[in-house]
């Protein structure tokens, strides 16, 4: 039989639910959200032109295009292998790869003779292999969209993950300086004119092991021993765990010289710990452990030096910068003058003098970019991370399995961590790290995990917003719909509040 004519088709006959509608609005957002981004980057750039070059040229528009392009390609990935994902995330994510693209290359032209500027080419430089390093991360994001169907089969190569990570994090702590040493700290690999940070890769590794592992000892890490202060505490003998990583961590504070990957590393840990089992006490005792920790390694330094004179070193410029604003504390000095000089809306893009700031390419292009942007600019640029991690937030509570649950909401506050280690150490609020700012900073390790890190959240929000099907609760990942049931020949409909 054939419906009547004009009649039209309802969730009521195909059994699914209204939710099912939403594919292809949420692509169509998301489509919009990354045009808006790219005109942002588009201006960004052109101020940039205007303010070295005097002259917008006119291949200015270039690397803008190509992030387009890329991004857009993205986009088509997502559409038909993840079409249920959160809009937002692409786009956001696309905003802040831009600008650090943008901002990079405006220190290329700030480093060449004002008369060379005219001809200097838009694919050089430190912007042009940011620029090509964003093509190959992003790649490797869509990639693993189409490979990973289902987030789930990451449960099977927990244990093989999770060695896989602490493998990464040691490699850099047993090799030679000459191979793995930059800027005081232990962090790379090196061989020729090649550099790769393994600890950016490991951080995904241990995560979905942490995630495995917690889901499944949830209720005995749940259980509480005593109450003092309103607090219920975990048994001593659940402690194991939270040890171990807190050792690994003080390992890498001592042999690889870094405060920031240490804190990221027992962090993540700590949170995921505190999601899975909602006990604010491991919050309690993870703080309590790490800032021990940091405060031995420091009287350690301060007496003995050794593996620990590095870190003794960023903590007394941490204290008093100005010290020895032309020594040891010269780099943070010039981080915070950068800030203050931009003031509440900067001196434009283009307009300032990052370059005084060591490193603003890497470890400081957040005071180098807020000397331009200012304090609202920089505000907005935190907006947008924090909106990142939102987002991945509720992809883990709006997910199905549990494992997913843990592990979506795990990558969103790493990135978070992330973001608030190297802000921290910039502003002055905890001593300098080794870390990047996600998206924003050169170089292609920190790059390609953080957009790892995205397609994970992706393919976990992806599967959060199948739509359910009459008689189903969950639908796995690409399952094909089943027949709407039927009640006496009726079609029948789920209502959901």
């Amino acid at each position: 039989m054939t419906a009547p004519a004009g009649s039209a088709v309802t969730p009521s006959t195909t059994g699914e639910l209204p939710r099912a509608r939403s594919r292809k609005t949420r692509r169509n957002a998301e489509l919009a959200l990354l045009a808006l981004s790219m005109a942002v980057i588009a201006i960004y750039s052109a101020t940039i032109e205007i303010n070295l070059v005097e002259t917008v040229r006119l291949d200015f528009w270039l690397p803008t295009a190509c992030l387009a392009a890329v991004f857009l390609g993205m986009h088509l990935v997502i559409r038909f292998r993840a079409p249920y994902a959160d809009p937002v995330l692409l786009p956001m994510v696309a905003l802040l790869n831009g600008i650090g693209v943008a901002f990079l290359r405006r220190l290329d032209l700030a480093n060449v003779a004002p008369a060379e500027r005219l001809d200097f080419p838009v694919f050089a430089g430190t912007g042009g292999r940011q620029l090509a390093w964003t093509l190959l991360s992003v790649a490797l994001a869509a990639v693993l969209l189409i490979v990973l169907k289902d987030h789930r089969v990451i449960s099977r190569y927990a244990y093989t993950l999770g060695l896989t990570g602490i493998i990464l994090v040691m490699i850099p702590a047993v090799l030679p300086r000459a191979y793995s040493e930059i800027n005081g700290a232990k962090l790379w690999i090196r061989f020729g004119g090649f550099s790769i940070q393994p600890g950016e890769f490991a951080k995904l590794a241990l995560l979905s092991f942490f995630a495995y592992y917690l889901v499944r000892k949830r209720e005995v890490l749940s259980l509480a021993s005593h109450r003092f202060l309103g607090i219920d505490f975990p048994r001593g003998r659940d402690l194991g765990p939270v040890l171990m990583v807190w050792a690994l961590s003080l390992l890498v504070l001592i042999f690889e010289k870094d405060l920031g990957t240490s804190l990221l590393y027992f962090g993540m840990f700590v949170v995921t710990l505190y999601i899975a089992t909602e006990r604010v006490s491991w919050l309690i005792i993870g703080l309590l452990l790490f800032f021990g920790g940091a405060f031995l390694a420091y009287v350690l330094g301060g007496t003995i030096g050794g593996p620990f004179a590095n870190f003794y070193q960023r903590a007394e410029v941490w204290l008093d910068p100005f010290a020895d604003p032309y020594g040891d504390g010269y780099q943070l000095v010039q981080g915070l003058l950068g800030l203050g000089t931009g003031g509440l809306f900067g001196a434009g893009p283009g307009g300032g003098q990052p370059g005084h700031v060591p490193e603003v390419h890497n470890d400081f292009i957040f005071s180098g970019i807020g000397e331009e942007i200012g304090l609202f600019g920089l505000t907005a640029l935190l907006l947008v991370y924090l909106l990142i991690v939102e987002r991945g937030l509720r992809a883990g509570i709006v997910g199905r399995d549990s494992c997913g649950k843990l592990l979506a909401r795990g990558l969103a506050c790493t990135l978070g961590l992330q973001v608030f280690v190297i802000v921290g150490g910039v502003t002055g609020l905890i001593p300098l790290t080794g870390q990047t700012t996600p998206f924003l900073s050169a170089g292609g390790s920190s790059l390609m995990a953080n957009w790892l890190l995205i397609a994970l959240l992706l393919r976990i929000s992806d599967a959060a917003g199948q739509p359910l099907v009459a008689g189903s609760t969950v639908r796995p990942p690409g399952a094909p719909a089943p027949a709407p049931m039927k009640l006496h020949g009726a079609p029948t409909e789920v209502i959901r509040p």
